[in-house]
């Protein structure tokens, strides 16, 4: 290529200003260096030999170059040509640089996080251009054609089969979204499942009727026709009703856990704002406490309180489906901090919604389905693994806790 002929006298010159434009050139170069190596590969001999000369060689012959084509990779967009073989009895497909890929796969993960920190589509072009170059093939339509292919994925994904995942824990919620023309907001419901071996994947995403126990039973019966045939052994969920009458029709043998972060801030809503500093520091101590009774005794002192203070319906709250509030004693204590709330869900989904919400209106639920999918894909990369993972599988198994210490089952239980 013609910027070889200016090389030696830009590395003699290389400064802070130009390290970048110079490291695209190399990038640029070596990547030429390596599609010509992938034709010499092909032909069995180099661009000057003739295939009588070389032993083995390939029938098929050199037959110039492509046109310049950009290709935008996360550190630049660079410029290359593609060589031309003739010849052969299949067309030749670099394994390098297939046919028509403009942009690396990088670059095509790089715009659903952008879209996910609050960038709208239509300032896609200009800071794309800006951080890629100008020459970066990317656009708001390449965008916008992104979204189609991402709902053809997420359907792909939607119905893919899920027997080889042993659930264990599963964290259910919803994100709501205004979509169309309707004036309320929809429901998507989303499932994060920790699994035997302690790793957490998001396994459903649908779109239902605002969160209702038609929509949610849906929900599940999908996820165990696909798949899933073993209940998971606990489901958690802030304290919308649909989840858990879900649960009775399609899961009753799960374990039910009640999300304490929203239980404490429904509590709080009843309290003035002057009293909710003394109230809090009370609440936080219920679900830390070292045993199931220790925490009965917490929440007798926390009523006691709010009885004392006038605050009646703030005491009342607790009493609400208490016994789902403690489910989390009969699991590892070592997994209390991930089970006690929905936060494992909800922490990813902290971040999603401040895009949803920036969103507005999506043009169709789909639409909006499929954005959310691709976000929660790119936040699942992320997710941690479970603390002492080791103890999943025993979960999964069926060994049972109590007070967080696992009980020892006796030689004839076991023998049986």
């Amino acid at each position: 290529m013609g910027k070889k002929n200016t090389r030696g006298n830009d590395e003699s010159r290389i400064c802070w200003e130009t390290l970048e434009a110079w490291l695209l050139r190399q990038i640029e170069e070596k990547l030429q260096e390596l599609l010509e190596a992938e034709v010499t590969e092909l032909l069995g001999r180099g661009k000057s030999e003739r295939q009588a000369q070389v032993l083995g060689a390939v029938a098929g012959y050199r037959n110039g170059y492509g046109k310049a084509r950009k290709l935008t990779l996360s550190s630049g967009t660079i410029s290359i040509r593609r060589p031309r073989v003739r010849g052969l009895e299949e067309r030749f497909e670099s394994r390098i640089l297939p046919l028509c890929k403009r942009r690396s796969e990088q670059v095509n993960d790089l715009l659903p996080q952008l879209y996910l920190h609050g960038l709208a589509l239509g300032d896609l072009d200009a800071a794309l251009g800006g951080l890629l170059g100008e020459d970066a093939a990317i656009s708001a339509n390449t965008v916008a054609r992104l979204k189609e292919k991402w709902q053809g994925e997420y359907q792909a994904w939607q119905a893919r089969r899920l027997e080889d995942l042993e659930v264990t824990y599963l964290w259910v919620d919803g994100v709501y979204v205004k979509a169309g023309l309707e004036k309320e907001k929809a429901a998507v419901l989303v499932a994060v499942a920790g699994l035997s071996d302690g790793s957490k994947v998001v396994v459903g995403l649908q779109a239902g009727h605002r969160e209702s126990i038609e929509s949610w039973s849906s929900f599940l019966r999908d996820l165990r026709d696909r798949g899933v045939k073993r209940a998971p052994r606990l489901i958690i969920g802030d304290g919308h009703l649909g989840i858990w009458g879900a649960l009775r029709n399609v899961w009753p043998e799960s374990a039910e856990q009640g999300c304490w972060n929203h239980k404490m801030l429904n509590a709080l809503d009843r309290i003035p704002k002057k009293h909710q500093r003394g109230a809090r520091l009370l609440l936080r101590q219920i679900p830390h406490a070292a045993t199931r009774e220790e925490a009965e005794r917490l929440k007798g002192r926390y009523q006691q309180w709010c009885q004392k203070k006038g605050f009646n319906e703030a005491a009342a709250v607790l009493d609400r489906h208490w016994e789902r509030m403690l489910t989390f004693y009969s699991f590892p204590k070592e997994h209390w901090s991930h089970i006690y709330t929905s936060n494992p869900v909800e922490s990813p989904f902290a971040a999603l919604r401040l895009r949803t919400d920036a969103a507005k209106r999506f043009k169709r639920v789909d639409n909006a389905t499929a954005v959310i999918w691709k976000m929660l894909l790119v936040i699942e990369k992320k997710f941690q693994k479970l603390r002492d993972s080791q103890l999943m599988m025993d979960v999964y198994k069926g060994l049972q806790y109590a007070n967080g210490v696992a009980i020892k089952r006796n030689t004839e239980e076991e023998a049986a």
